[in-house]
């Protein structure tokens, strides 16, 4: 069993920057994928964000050049750097972790893909 506890959300304006953290607790953390999903109201939960146990990385396109994931293994804590926020990255940003290894990545970007999840922390940009 993970438990997984995200902080870091917070108001902040349009153009500024946020870093979320998940820390990780109950498993050899250095062996999972870790990866960031995101949803606003009325909208389906969306892939943000993974990195591998190795550090392999992989985004949603519309994040790739503003957001950075990493991940301090001896904290047992990944991290997601979010620079230049829009109004449209508003949501409620939850951290998951998944056991198994698949080769063919893309499972990492759906929810089926990950066996344990965070409360999540509300990230609000205003305009």
């Amino acid at each position: 069993q993970v438990q997984l506890v995200e902080s870091g959300g917070r108001l902040v304006q349009a153009g500024g920057s946020l870093r979320l953290s998940c820390a990780a607790s109950g498993r050899t953390f250095d062996t999972l994928t870790m990866g960031w999903f995101r949803q606003a109201p009325g909208k389906e939960r969306e892939f943000v964000a993974s990195i591998s146990w190795s550090g392999g990385t992989f985004y949603l396109d519309s994040v790739k050049a503003r957001f950075t994931i990493s991940r301090d293994n001896a904290k047992n804590t990944v991290f997601l750097q979010m620079n230049s926020l829009k109004p449209e990255d508003a949501a409620v940003y939850y951290c998951a972790s998944a056991q198994t290894f698949y080769s063919d990545t893309s499972y990492y970007t759906r929810r089926g893909g990950y066996d344990h999840w965070g409360q999540g922390t509300q990230v609000t940009v205003s305009s």
